[in-house]
């Protein structure tokens, strides 16, 4: 009995076994076909990856799928920002545009404050330069330089001397050395972006204030990660109108394009007046925290309403108490300005008695996922 109704059993595992193979056969020639016509059309069509591209949306082109080229990092909700990225010459890559650092400065003294975290905050922004941006040159404007009220001063030296513009530190400060190098191509470039731009502007030679080689020793420093590409450094306007100085970022924004880095040089939270009434408290007063946390709601608003966010932070009841001038909160403006569509990020704060430290970058690295 057992063996009559093994019978049908074994007939049955035996059509199963069948119909697996022919699956699998199926599924075989099923791929070799895929394959075979997405050959012949990639011959006519880089785009028709596999044949393929009829099941893609229309935004993807044929550049989007051809094996030279990549999706822009930084992009909001998988929409390629192809104004961000450029094609270089020779490179069968794109490249994003580089992005705008705000650093916070502080004094001369962080140089030698090599514990602090401001210090080790700037060094790992100088590294992310270094190695990730890679820039050609670097266009820097510092809250330490104001030219006129409606001309802008670009320095055109090519050795570039360091200027000293602070007083009562140790003997030692005044000399220090920070190896670099100006670029009278460079600050042409600047120039004439100026002009297009419909704003003054005149070439002097003029050393690089504290703003710029004190915080770039930290985030540069000579012997252990250093920058080797000319520094071009730019004035304020001698105003305190945030517009106008948010349409001078604009106005050089677009040497972005040719792999020139725009740093802006400031401060987050500036009150010297009232160092004395917190020094050796590190607790931040309460000005430092309300508008330390107001300018990164204002840097990270969309691009669309950046610049009016932007300009009512100096109208602002604890504007002046944050910033008695405005000198040191200027510079941010320039690089909103200059970061066209690209988005504002507050890479790290630390709030310090009357001072903040913050660190802002508005744009992308090429490696974004392992940038700060």
């Amino acid at each position: 009995m057992s063996s009559a109704a093994s019978a049908p059993n074994q007939q049955q595992d035996s059509r199963k076994s069948s119909v697996t193979v022919l699956s699998l056969l199926t599924l075989v020639v099923a791929i070799l076909i895929a394959l075979f016509l997405g050959y012949t059309a990639n011959t006519s069509n880089s785009g028709n990856l596999f044949g393929l591209k009829r099941l893609l949306p229309a935004s993807w082109g044929a550049a989007s799928l051809s094996s030279g080229a990549r999706r822009p990092l930084g992009s909001a909700a998988g929409v390629d920002r192809a104004q961000n990225i450029q094609k270089i010459p020779g490179i069968d890559e794109f490249k994003m545009r580089t992005p705008v650092y705000f650093l916070s400065h502080g004094g001369p003294n962080i140089m030698y404050e090599v514990d602090h975290p401001a210090y080790k905050q700037l060094t790992k922004i100088g590294r992310e330069i270094t190695s990730k941006v890679q820039p050609r040159a670097v266009v820097v404007f510092s809250a330490h330089w104001q030219a006129g009220t409606d001309t802008i001063q670009v320095n055109t030296a090519e050795i570039t001397d360091l200027i000293y513009d602070f007083y009562g530190f140790p003997s030692h400060y005044y000399k220090e050395k920070y190896p670099n190098v100006g670029s009278k191509e460079i600050a042409t470039k600047v120039l004439d972006a100026l002009g297009e731009a419909g704003i003054k502007a005149e070439g002097v030679k003029r050393g690089l204030d504290h703003g710029v080689w004190a915080s770039f020793k930290c985030a540069f420093e000579p012997d252990s990660n250093p920058l080797n590409v000319p520094v071009v450094q730019v004035s304020l306007f001698k105003t305190e109108d945030p517009m106008q100085h948010y349409r001078l970022g604009q106005a050089v924004s677009k040497l972005r394009d040719e792999n020139i880095l725009i740093v802006v040089s400031g401060m987050a939270v500036h009150n010297l007046r009232d160092l004395q009434f917190t020094w050796g408290d590190p607790r931040p007063l309460p000005y430092t925290v309300s508008f330390d946390e107001a300018l990164k709601d204002a840097v990270v608003t969309p691009p669309a309403e950046r610049a009016k966010a932007m300009a009512d932070l100096l109208k602002r009841g604890d504007a002046r108490q944050a910033h008695p001038t405005f000198d040191h909160l200027l510079p941010i403006h320039i690089g909103a300005g200059a970061a066209g569509d690209d988005l504002g990020k507050r890479l790290w704060t630390l709030k310090e008695g009357s001072m903040s430290w913050a660190q802002y970058r508005f744009g992308e690295v090429a490696n974004a996922s392992s940038s700060l």
